[in-house]
């Protein structure tokens, strides 16, 4: 019997997904996010959970003082033990004996156990209700953006993870920061994986994002604009042709050498090159952020007198938190109904995940930073140039914690060094091997090529083939698209454009 061309079949499958719990998830959440963001976050729970109480300031160690490692004393383990105990105490009726019998003792802390918050009138709650209501929340960044088309996305878990990872390294242009196969090395993901990720990147919107380079997110920009006006978006239009068959004429705007490259008339050339010029070069810039805010490094190394570095962890967007002794009391006495008990337990628990979460992620910055501080100890010493090659694999194996780990603590953080302030990403590098057996990173190289072309004579600056020999002297083998690539990485046009006369 012949099937009908449409039908309905069922089929079982069996599948393997990771799932995480909504702690997992919170805590994941919080790792990779900006201390300022990570500030809007805390205080939006502290409005929805009213067991979550902010250390007073007068408990909260100097902003100045350089931070240590959170430990956990034993003031610390007792109230963690207390808290478990309400958690998972047995329910008991209103008759029975008050469900646990806790002593007044200090907060970990610092402070006492909180006593019943001060009253304040009907204005008072009218004005704090105003203003809360008067916030605007910041629209979405990039990788936000990035992050919920790839939730929707139906892609293998290896895959899921290097589009994850994709994301991370995306620029605010909305380019790719990093080659695929530099990705599959930082990353410790499949190439396969990486470049399966990149293809489902680049359908993203906005329309260009993903790529590597400037003429191949005009490309997609083009096809975007081919599929949204249900054309074939076969890459044969005088434009896509121009762009990939003849970018560097186009950057000249030679029109007549195109045309007669082309065999098209000279104005249908402008006419095209009337629609590349409406591209965005830059479609991840919409995303941009206000460049006039002030970035607060997460950590800061520096050096003392006498020669030691230190490092001081910031905690100036993120307060300190403990659970309410009021409610925790309120529990013990019994008196509560089964419904208001099981409510407060459920906002203990949550606060509790959330205060666990934070310093979580406060640890885990702090091991990251002691880490590139003794690997990147040259650079420190003396300056980017002195960069070594370095992945997030090494990292994560040292630390003893999976590659993504290090990604999300590096998303976002900045530290402040002698050099300058600069993001955590910007210490994992790909590098090359000198003749010497000497390594170095990408990144020194292309201090490198900005430092010569800065220099350069500009009656006759230096073209990609001298810096390639430059760089030979110096017992770096590259290839001149490589150069040519760090070049526009850095933002300088080529030497024809250089040119002063």
């Amino acid at each position: 019997m012949n099937r009908p061309s449409i039908y309905q079949d069922q089929q079982q499958r069996q599948t393997q997904a990771l799932i995480l719990a909504p702690r997992m998830q919170q805590a994941l959440k919080i790792l990779q996010v900006a201390a300022t963001d990570l500030h809007a976050e805390i205080q939006d729970e502290l409005q929805k959970n009213p067991t979550l109480e902010e250390l007073p300031a007068d408990d909260i160690l100097s902003l100045d003082a350089p931070e240590v490692p959170p430990q956990t004393g034993p003031t610390q383990a007792a109230e963690s033990s207390e808290i478990a105990a309400v958690l998972a105490a047995p329910e008991a009726d209103d008759s029975a004996a008050p469900e646990l019998d806790f002593p007044k003792q200090a907060d970990p802390l610092g402070g006492d156990v909180a006593q019943p918050p001060a009253s304040y009138s009907s204005q008072d709650a009218e004005r704090r209700e105003h203003f809360f209501n008067s916030l605007v929340a910041p629209p979405p960044s990039l990788q936000e953006h990035l992050a919920g088309q790839a939730a929707l996305a139906d892609l293998p878990h290896t895959q899921a993870e290097a589009l994850h990872y994709l994301i991370g390294v995306v620029d605010e242009r909305g380019w790719l920061s990093q080659s695929l196969e530099e990705a599959a090395q930082q990353s410790g993901c499949a190439l396969s994986d990486i470049e399966a990720a990149a293809a489902v990147l680049r359908g993203f919107d906005p329309p260009g994002v993903g790529a590597q380079s400037l003429a191949e997110c005009l490309l997609l920009q083009l096809g975007a604009k081919e599929r949204e006006n249900a054309q074939t978006p076969d890459g044969n239009s005088l434009a896509a042709r121009i762009i990939a068959q003849h970018f560097e004429l186009l950057t000249r705007r030679h029109i007549p050498e195109l045309a007669r490259k082309l065999g098209a008339p000279p104005e249908t050339v402008r006419q095209a090159i009337e629609v590349i010029s409406k591209l965005d070069p830059a479609p991840g810039r919409r995303f941009a952020v206000d460049d006039n805010r002030i970035i607060e490094p997460d950590i800061e190394v520096f050096k003392t007198p006498d020669g030691q570095w230190h490092l001081s962890l910031s905690r100036r967007y993120i307060p300190r938190l403990r659970i309410s002794g009021t409610y925790r009391e309120l529990i013990a006495k019994g008196s509560l109904a089964p419904e208001e008990r099981d409510y407060l337990r459920e906002r203990m628990q949550s606060g509790r995940a959330l205060i666990d979460a934070i310093e979580q992620r406060q640890h885990t910055v702090e091991r990251l930073a002691r880490e590139l501080l003794t690997r990147q100890r040259d650079f420190f010493e003396k300056g980017p140039a002195h960069l070594h090659p370095l992945t997030m694999t090494q990292v994560a194996e040292k630390l003893g914690v999976h590659e993504t780990t290090i990604s999300r603590a590096a998303a976002n953080k900045f530290i402040k060094t002698p050099h300058g302030l600069f993001p955590l990403r910007h210490f994992f590098t790909s590098g090359y091997r000198d003749e010497s057996g000497g390594e170095i990173a990408n990144t020194s190289v292309k201090e490198l090529i900005a430092d010569w072309i800065a220099a350069e004579d500009k009656a006759a600056p230096l073209s990609d083939q001298a810096i390639l020999e430059k760089l030979q002297t110096r017992g770096l083998s590259l290839a001149r698209r490589t150069v040519t690539k760090y070049r526009e990485e850095l933002g300088l046009p080529p030497s024809s454009q250089r040119k002063q006369w």
